[in-house]
């Protein structure tokens, strides 16, 4: 049987059907005399007339187009029961893997579902199975759970401020779907809430689940977004937990430290990347940091995720592009490998600018060398305190450090002007991916060389695409 694809499809975008066939005059959509009837059929080519599915027909509109195909059969999903040949492939309830992704047609039950579209049913059934996710806005059941379009991204309501159950961070940034090891779906296999190498227990005041950050950071999907600390999660006013000054001396960051994750320092020479410019950090450990790490199967026809971000630094503007600064890193495992790739160190909250070999680890570092990623602030002199004469003029406002804690007022910290933080705004992180592996996704904040001066990030929106990404972090 020979099967003619006719629609284009970008980087693996799926079409409902094939080729229409039955009368060379039927064109969906096309022009034809009003009142005219043909011969249609929508559904793939050699399809029609085997088992159920049959032709149907066409009546020209008085506007001059194709009507709609009227009494057609088109495959379906195999009943693997019923003694039909539902999807018209000229076999009847077989149970097998004709499209090579890994489910066949009838499944386990109870441990699998069928593949909805293993054949003739679709005109890309690789791409369409349990282990898939709903693309949005194809009108396909991609995920074979008999709804289209039904994206899973209303997970994140109701959750506890402060919750010890780190696949409630996953869920808080709308990664909704979750499976086990032994299971084909794909989804969050595990979560877990560490210090910066991966071990121990982080302070429970560095993470925090909001429905806002402050009153001008709300979130990007959902009902919430989280947040990750070198001093506490929270805003003011918030509690559990509680609000606490980002520059506060008395009671400074968590009061916790570990190593750095050992593979990205390796990749890196052993020392911690820096912006161009800038001082390299000091010591050893991460101070008061925390590291969200989640266990991911990928979908089966995803190649790439992006999530946004929104770091926040009270070192901004006194330290800037000093040893001092906080690190913030979204670490990806994966076994991609292909255009596009992913950095070797893993990192992907990094800017490069278009045409440079420079990066730009994620951080206070963007608002050095006028990158424009650093918008968040008050411009002016930066680096005072650190021996630095640089200055910036990239900030477009304010709005996004209201309530935060951030926007309270230090005069004489470089500029008379000048509030006790900064931030970036809201970035877009991506990386590829490869489908239906298992990925690991690090998420870690950590200060450099002591312990004061706190930081945040803002971290939601988590999405899957068919598409490869550029990967890095560029603005929003």
């Amino acid at each position: 049987m020979t099967r003619s694809i006719v629609v284009s499809f970008a980087l693996g975008l799926l079409a409902a059907c094939g080729p229409s066939i039955g009368s060379s005059e039927y064109q969906p959509g096309g022009a034809c005399r009003p009142g005219k009837v043909a011969a249609c059929y929508d559904g793939q080519e050699g399809t029609a007339g085997v088992g159920p599915c049959q032709q149907g027909t066409s009546t020209c509109t008085d506007q001059g187009v194709w009507g709609p195909c009227m009494g057609e059969v088109l495959p379906t999903a195999e009943n693997c029961s019923d003694r039909i040949d539902n999807n018209c492939n000229g076999v009847v309830d077989e149970d097998v893997d004709a499209d090579h992704d890994g489910f066949t047609t009838c499944g386990v039950p109870g441990v699998v579902a069928g593949d909805c579209c293993d054949s003739t049913e679709c005109s890309r059934p690789e791409l369409v199975n349990p282990g898939a996710f709903d693309a949005a806005g194809n009108n396909l059941d991609d995920d074979c759970d008999g709804k289209v379009d039904n994206t899973l991204t209303a997970c994140d309501q109701g959750l506890a401020s402060n919750s010890g159950q780190p696949l409630d961070y996953a869920r808080g940034i709308d990664l909704c779907q979750m499976t086990t090891q032994a299971e084909k779906k794909w989804g969050v296999i595990n979560a877990e809430l560490t210090l910066a190498n991966g071990t121990g227990a982080p302070a429970t005041q560095s993470h925090a689940i909001r429905p806002r950050f402050g009153t001008g950071v709300t979130p990007r999907g959902g009902a919430s977004l989280i947040l990750l600390s070198t001093g506490a999660a929270a805003g003011k006013g918030d509690h559990n937990p509680d609000y606490q000054d980002f520059q506060d001396v008395v009671m400074p960051g968590n009061d916790t430290q570990s190593g750095f994750p050992q593979d990205f320092l390796a990749a890196n020479g052993g020392r911690l990347p820096n912006a161009p410019g800038c001082a390299a950090p000091d010591g050893n450990q991460a101070m008061d940091p925390v590291m969200l790490t989640l266990t991911i199967r990928v979908p089966t026809n995803a190649r790439s995720f992006k999530l946004q971000t929104n770091f926040f630094s009270s070192e901004y503007p006194e330290y800037t592009c000093s040893k001092f600064n906080d690190f913030f890193v979204v670490l990806l495992d994966s076994a991609y490998a292909g255009p596009n790739p992913n950095p070797s160190d893993k990192n992907l909250a990094f800017y490069q600018p278009m045409g440079s070999t420079q990066k730009y680890p994620v951080g206070v570092n963007l608002a050095s060398g006028n990158t424009g990623l650093f918008t968040q602030c008050v411009n002016g002199r930066i680096g005072c305190s650190a021996g630095g004469s640089g200055s910036i003029t990239t900030c477009k406002g304010t709005d996004q450090l209201a309530g935060t804690g951030f926007d309270t007022d230090a005069w004489g910290e470089c500029n008379s002007n000048s509030l006790e933080g900064g931030g970036t705004g809201w970035l877009q992180t991506s990386g590829n991916v490869k489908p239906g592996e298992v990925i690991k996704l690090r998420i870690a904040i950590w200060d450099t060389s002591d312990h004061i001066l706190d930081s945040i990030a803002a971290i939601d929106a988590f999405e899957w695409s068919v598409d490869l990404a550029e990967p890095g972090t560029v603005i929003y």
